[in-house]
């Protein structure tokens, strides 16, 4: 593009004019391309509907919670969560939040796939708490969370009493407790077994999900 500038300019005016219609110019090309690519892609799973068999169920519709009970599944786009009962509410604004428990030895069963990747988050505890409105999970009593690339292939794995998994960031933390106490972890020490960048059945095409422990292993995990 072109433009004529006034020969009455001076040569020092004339190039103040080029570099400011120049910069005009670079930012209008670019101004689309900042708006049609957005940094963070929103993850779908709380946006979908709360699918939920089980051999039970009532709605107590002035508390506005329906409980589920017996041989629950429940499904929401990637994420699944197995237990003996789930009690499931939604807030004013349409999130909808869920805790499933279990009775007797046996443990509740939580997993969701990761953004833009073929690997999953899973895990089992006594009580799973899922809070729709910050993709947030919580396995509490006896827990334990492992990364798998594929459904098959454990990449990483923490041991501990109660785990955090944050959805939307890729992040979980783990904290220490007496029901995860044993002969070789007296004090139920957080555990971890966590897999090399560069190991594992096949390369990682991405990041892998952060751990944050509440404790620092002194121990190795027992086998």
């Amino acid at each position: 593009m072109n433009e004529s500038l006034p020969r009455s300019l001076s040569g020092r005016a004339q190039r103040l004019r080029r570099a400011a219609f120049a910069m005009l110019c670079a930012l209008a090309a670019a101004l689309p391309l900042a708006f049609a690519s957005p940094a963070h892609a929103e993850r779908a799973d709380r946006d979908k509907p709360l699918n939920i068999e089980a051999d039970n169920m009532t709605y107590d519709d002035l508390k506005q919670v329906t409980v589920f009970t017996g041989h629950v599944v429940a499904t929401k786009g990637t994420i699944l969560i197995k237990a003996d009962k789930l009690v499931v509410h939604q807030d004013p604004e349409g999130y909808q939040y869920a805790t499933g428990t279990v009775t007797g030895s046996t443990l509740a069963y939580f997993r969701q796939k990761r953004e833009g990747v073929n690997e999953y988050i899973d895990g089992n505890a006594e009580r799973i708490d899922y809070d729709g409105k910050q993709d947030l999970t919580t396995l509490t009593t006896n827990a334990t969370v492992r990364r798998l690339q594929g459904l098959t292939t454990v990449m990483d794995q923490v041991h501990g009493s109660v785990i955090t998994y944050d959805g939307q960031n890729d992040f979980y933390t783990a904290k220490a407790g007496k029901d995860v106490a044993g002969p070789g972890n007296p004090t139920g020490r957080v555990r971890a077994m966590l897999s090399p960048s560069n190991g594992g059945a096949a390369p990682l095409t991405g990041a892998s999900a952060t751990l944050a422990p509440s404790t620092t292993l002194q121990e190795a995990p027992q086998q």
